[in-house]
């Protein structure tokens, strides 16, 4: 019986309060994060992590002192060995970028399963050299003893199934807000620097495509005239960053009068971003700035299409024909982004 191992590459987050600081070291001294050379790059990630740890204490305190966001992952692989179960022994292994189970961790824990067959999936529907990017550097660096037949998605950034799940999700909160006025619709994605996009990622782009495929769907359920925009959350540092902000965004929609379904668009699991961010912060802005109402779309998580859409990922990914180095997309059709997005790794593939 053949063996297929999915490593699932996601942000990774504390566990608890004394590891806020060394996770935000971890973060701090990537360099596809701050592109300095060392020591530099490791006496800013000190200092940074030092002045925001307390702060970030603070923020997951509201969710008992540690990130959600491993739980999430490992709910994500048990859902996704279950779909796949037919291909034979399939075995998903989280490995998160800033905290355990970290990158060499996984790369040890799918040695000794010994796969036949690997997958690497990464869970940002959306690619970007800050997060995927970044995950693929990493697993490069310490997995050159695994000898398995290996398929690396680069990104699905309109997956029919996480589409659909997103679809079924803003359909119920949209009827519901729609008692307080017309709805406005906010497709909230992770904020990037304006210098990362300039300089060929192609995050952005990735991001309007899932929120127009949202959108189509949308009107095939009759929300054919939908209210909508893309904005970007959790600007830190003095950096220009992509707009518009998800707080302007509520702040006009207070102007407006209207009420707001706020979907995070680029996240597929819950964790400081989403259950603090979003739901408490600014929700607080959203009734000072005077919205009559707010909802905010829950994570796919482990929903039936999402899972299936991975799923079906995955099948395609192990069905290219490509010679090394492979890089498959969801649709199985290589590179989806347009030439201009040089970041693009299907680009270094040749695809």
């Amino acid at each position: 019986m053949s063996r297929t191992a999915i490593v699932l590459f996601n942000l990774g987050g504390p566990d608890r309060p004394e590891s806020v600081e060394p996770f935000l070291f971890n973060l701090f001294n990537d360099r596809a994060i701050i592109g300095l050379p060392q020591p530099l790059r490791w006496l800013l990630a000190k200092l940074i992590s030092r002045r925001r740890a307390p702060v970030a204490r603070e923020i997951y305190a509201n969710l008992g002192g540690g990130s959600p966001l491993l739980p999430e992952t490992e709910a994500q692989a048990r859902a996704l060995e279950t779909a796949l179960s037919d291909l034979g022994e399939v075995r998903a292994f989280p490995a998160m970028r800033y905290w355990h189970p970290m990158t060499p961790e996984t790369v040890r824990a799918v040695s000794e399963f010994a796969p036949d067959r690997l997958v690497l999936l990464p869970l940002y529907p959306q690619f970007s050299t800050t997060t995927t990017g970044s995950s693929l550097r990493a697993w490069r660096e310490a997995a050159s003893g695994i000898q398995a037949e290996t398929v690396t998605v680069c990104c699905y950034p309109t997956l029919p199934g996480l589409v659909r799940g997103q679809v079924t999700a803003i359909v119920a909160a949209h009827g519901t807000m729609a008692a307080q006025g017309r709805p406005r619709v906010l497709f909230s994605a992770h904020g990037l620097p304006k210098k990362v996009i300039e300089a060929g990622d192609p995050y952005q782009w990735q991001v309007e495509q899932t929120a127009a495929a949202v959108v189509a769907g949308l009107a095939g359920e009759g929300l054919n005239e939908l209210d909508w925009t893309v904005c970007y959350q959790s600007r830190v540092g003095p950096l220009e960053w992509i707009g518009p902000s998800t707080e302007d965004e509520i702040d006009r929609a207070g102007a407006d009068g209207v009420p707001l379904v706020v979907v995070p668009i680029a996240f597929v699991s819950e964790h400081s971003e989403t259950l603090v961010e979003l739901d408490i912060e600014y929700r607080e802005r959203a009734e000072q700035k005077g919205v009559p109402g707010y909802a905010r779309i829950p994570t796919l998580s482990v929903a039936e299409p999402f899972i299936e859409g991975l799923a079906d990922v995955v099948r395609t990914a192990l069905q290219r024909p490509d010679a090394q180095p492979r890089v498959a997309e969801a649709c199985g059709k290589g590179r989806v982004c347009p030439q201009a997005w040089s970041g693009c790794p299907a680009k270094e593939a040749g695809a």
